[in-house]
């Protein structure tokens, strides 16, 4: 990625940057001089980046309902459980279902019968007609009863198939593998249609979502890899689409591989989008001074080393971006790393 790439040089140039010349013999604190290595800082191309944050939610995320009106009998799961598709969490009470079973059989039954007796009364007809015993009339009417009876048939067997889909809703089903984040019910508890009674997320991959101005989102393209954070841990994520959102913004939503379950959905996450380039004044983090929420340098002034303190802004590769307190060409000390022994 370019932003990678340009912060390579970035940091290649400091490096190159530092000279061997020790530091200063005078201080301007006092003391001894501190020791390390000089660097003429310079204005350098840096990559413009906007941390855009967000939360980082599961995929697949279900809140199961049922369709039924009952009594909850069984609920098979904890929260935090593990579940394998399909599996059977949560059970309904089924027993006026039951009931409508054996009318829903016994109206099968009845609509067979209706039909043989009316194609038995078609075939008896259709003969009488071609004796010239029975009228044209008789034989439609009989024709008119077969296809009521195998409409009625029809009915029926369709009556069955609605009901075994209803009986379905008996049990809640896992729709996929995943954890059940919350149930919403115990045993005993009356439940509505489309009343919440478990759910279950799929966190294997998590999606982040950032809102960002139409200019970042035009730069964006499907399937581009970006870098990012999870509770500040860096992440890649793989851009799954960009779409319009409320006030003329735009959301960005990411896909990050979570097969291991490194990291818990609903953590506060960020992205790293593009965008462009500025010109600015870098320092190696190892230069930096800190005392509390203060960071400072020590500069090369004619005096000495002076202390001085900075507003510093992004860190990336080891480097820091000074926003004020330090101009290009001053020479700035890096502390010697202590040294093991005596």
């Amino acid at each position: 990625m370019r932003t990678h790439a340009t912060t390579r040089l970035i940091i290649l140039g400091l490096l190159l940057g530092c000279r061997g010349e020790p530091a200063p013999e005078t201080s301007s604190a006092a003391g001894r001089a501190p020791e390390g290595r000089l660097l003429e800082v310079r204005d350098t191309v840096i990559a413009t980046v906007l941390e855009a944050a967000g939360v980082a939610e599961p995929l697949r995320r279900a809140r199961l309902s049922t369709r039924l009106s009952g009594a909850v009998t069984a609920v098979l799961v904890q929260e935090g459980a593990r579940v394998r598709q399909g599996q059977v969490l949560a059970r309904i009470d089924d027993r006026d279902l039951r009931a409508r079973q054996t009318q829903v059989e016994a109206g099968i039954a009845e609509a067979d019968a209706v039909r043989r007796d009316a194609d038995t009364q078609l075939r008896r007809m259709q003969a009488l007609y071609a004796d010239s015993a029975a009228t044209r009339v008789q034989l439609d009417a009989a024709e008119t009863g077969l296809a009521r009876a195998e409409a009625a048939g029809r009915a029926a067997r369709g009556a069955a198939r609605e009901l075994e889909a209803t009986r379905d809703y008996a049990e809640v089903r896992a729709p996929f593998a995943g954890v059940v984040t919350r149930r919403f019910v115990d045993p005993g508890a009356f439940v509505a249609p489309g009343a919440p009674v478990v759910s279950v997320d799929d966190a294997s991959r998590l999606r982040i979502s950032v809102t960002v101005s139409p200019e970042t989102a035009g730069r964006l393209r499907q399937g581009e890899r970006l870098p990012g954070t999870i509770e500040r841990t860096a992440v890649e994520a793989i851009v799954e689409g960009v779409v319009p959102s409320a006030g003329a913004l735009y959301t960005v939503n990411a896909l990050v591989d979570n097969a291991r379950g490194t990291h818990a959905p609903g953590a506060a996450a960020t992205l790293r989008l593009g965008q462009g380039e500025h010109r600015g004044v870098l320092v190696p983090e190892a230069a930096l001074i800190r005392e509390g929420d203060l960071l400072g340098v020590r500069v090369r002034t004619d005096a000495g080393a002076e202390l001085r303190w900075i507003r510093a802004g992004r860190v990336a590769g080891g480097a820091v971006e000074v926003l004020s307190g330090l101009r290009s060409g001053e020479r700035i000390l890096i502390p010697a790393p202590p040294q093991d022994g005596p």
